[in-house]
């Protein structure tokens, strides 16, 4: 048994990690390109401006905070020479494409996730016609894509909603993003399908809760604008399924969630009471996208703190006849939670909780769970009866190169064995049906967390520093070598 013969082995990235050029041919500015670095234990922040005052600053940038993210009276702004913005340059695939997709070929992977920039497109996402230089690229890369064979799955909106849209229209609360989305993705669609079978429409759209800004743009992401947010790009995307369908039958537009089985740390109640609801707050997302309805639990959620939000009759109507095709998810390690410990703890990594007694954990305090991926595809399985994708796992670690001019990152190599045996064992053992797994972060970029390089997760290393320092030289690690070897075997060598 084990994977099927059109499993899509690769790897995947995102447009503001990766891309570079931040303002190159006709670029507009997204909410990504005003996020400073940061570290472990130092958070990134939003620089802003005082139009009125020409005052300027940073705030910190805080996970699972719905405050503002920055002060009343300002805009996020792009502060020149002061700050340090990893994305304006990050891994500059913008103009190492084709190198890069060559690496991705030699590798074997059989698909690249990746993102469109929607900025790239439309500068500041109200314009009526597109950005060619932005239409122009992409068709480079996808042709360069098809020349090795290699299956595009396509991110629409991935952390980076343009700046303009944040600053007008607070982002996804306004309903007007629908309609603006609709015009992006109606036209890159029509564009480039007969290039791109399968799309995403938001990346990690649970994280409307965790993180509104970097999910939706949201300047101010109080707890009903979240809510008003979601619905907004639950309508744009059950909207985008039908009018790809339309375009042509045999697309794909899948939903994507951030996800990690919740463990209680203890037997008592209360923990597994908090247990269950964390995982119906990150299940809440699937529900309406995937499963097609809102749940009985958030309606009574929002009916309790008077959260109302700006509907139509028909939203629910085409929520539930264009559902999702295909289920994806990030998954990186499993979460613990307890009562006993006062409130759950977010870290700058998207994860929650506290330290799970018998899981080791790496330097950014992530928990290395031999069988968070067998939980995750059963629980998701079991539940939505669809196809599911593993489109973002990996391990992010700082490498270095030996004396020998290489990298040797056992350390990753034990990671994605541990986590593929138990995908394996998901569809080996349980039956689940899995189309694909690209690996996190295949290519060193810029950590969404925490703003740096450093913090590695690539088979492919870049030279290229926290500090904007290196030659952007690539160099396979030595977890290509191993991951090259899983896709020539389909996986039969983590027998």
């Amino acid at each position: 048994m084990g994977f099927n013969q059109n499993f899509l082995w690769g790897g995947a990235t995102a447009a503001n990690q990766y891309e570079g050029a931040y303002l190159e041919d006709g670029k507009g500015l997204s909410t990504a390109d005003v996020m400073t670095n940061g570290s472990y234990g130092k958070p990134r922040k939003v620089t802003w401006k005082n139009l009125k005052t020409g005052a300027t600053g940073a705030k910190d940038f805080l996970f699972g905070s719905g405050q503002r993210v920055v002060p009343e009276g300002t805009v996020p702004a792009v502060i020149d020479q002061k700050y340090y913005y990893p994305s304006h340059e990050a891994s500059d695939f913008y103009h190492h494409y084709q190198e890069d997709i060559k690496l991705f070929a030699e590798i074997g992977f059989k698909t690249f996730r990746m993102s469109i920039n929607w900025s790239r497109i439309f500068p500041t996402g109200e314009e009526k016609k597109p950005n060619q230089k932005g239409l122009e690229f992409y068709d480079k890369v996808f042709n360069e894509l098809k020349k090795y064979n290699i299956e595009p799955l396509v991110t629409l909106s991935h952390y980076e909603t343009p700046l303009h849209l944040a600053i007008k229209y607070n982002g996804w609360e306004s309903r007007k993003l629908i309609e603006l989305f609709m015009r992006y993705a109606e036209l890159v669609i029509n564009r480039y399908h007969d290039r791109v079978k399968y799309w995403l429409t938001f990346n990690e759209i649970n994280c409307m809760d965790v993180n509104p800004f970097l999910a939706g743009g949201l300047i101010d992401g109080s707890k009903e604008k979240r809510a008003q947010a979601a619905h907004n790009q639950f309508v744009a995307s059950a909207m985008t399924v039908k009018m790809a369908h339309e375009i042509d039958p045999e697309l794909k537009v899948g939903e994507m969630v951030a996800y990690s089985p919740v463990y209680a740390l203890t037997s008592d109640p209360n923990d597994q009471l908090a247990a269950m609801k964390m995982m119906q707050d990150t299940l809440f997302y699937a529900d309406v996208q995937t499963g097609g309805f809102y749940s009985d639990y958030k309606l009574q959620e929002y009916k309790r703190e008077h959260i109302k939000l700006n509907d139509t009759p028909k939203d629910y109507e085409l929520i539930n006849h264009f559902r999702a095709d295909f289920l994806s998810f990030s998954c990186y390690t499993s979460n613990t939670v307890t009562t006993h410990n006062g409130e759950t703890d977010f870290s700058a990594n998207l994860q929650a909780g506290v330290k799970n007694p018998y899981l080791e954990t790496n330097d950014w305090g992530w928990a290395l769970d031999p069988n968070s991926l067998r939980i995750a595809l059963n629980t998701l399985y079991d539940r939505y009866h669809k196809p599911l994708w593993i489109v973002e796992n990996g391990l992010g670690a700082i490498d270095k190169i030996n004396e020998n001019g290489k990298i040797e990152d056992d350390y990753r190599i034990k990671y994605l064995k541990m986590n593929l045996k138990s995908m394996l064992d998901a569809v080996e053992k349980d039956g689940v049906d899995l189309m694909g797994y690209t690996m996190w972060g295949c290519i060193d970029l810029v950590s969404a967390g925490t703003g740096e390089m450093d913090k590695r997760y690539g088979l492919i290393y870049i030279d290229k520093h926290n500090d904007g320092k290196g030659t952007y030289k690539r160099m396979l690690k030595k977890s290509a070598y191993w991951y090259k070897n899983v896709i020539e075997t389909n996986g039969q060598s983590l027998k």
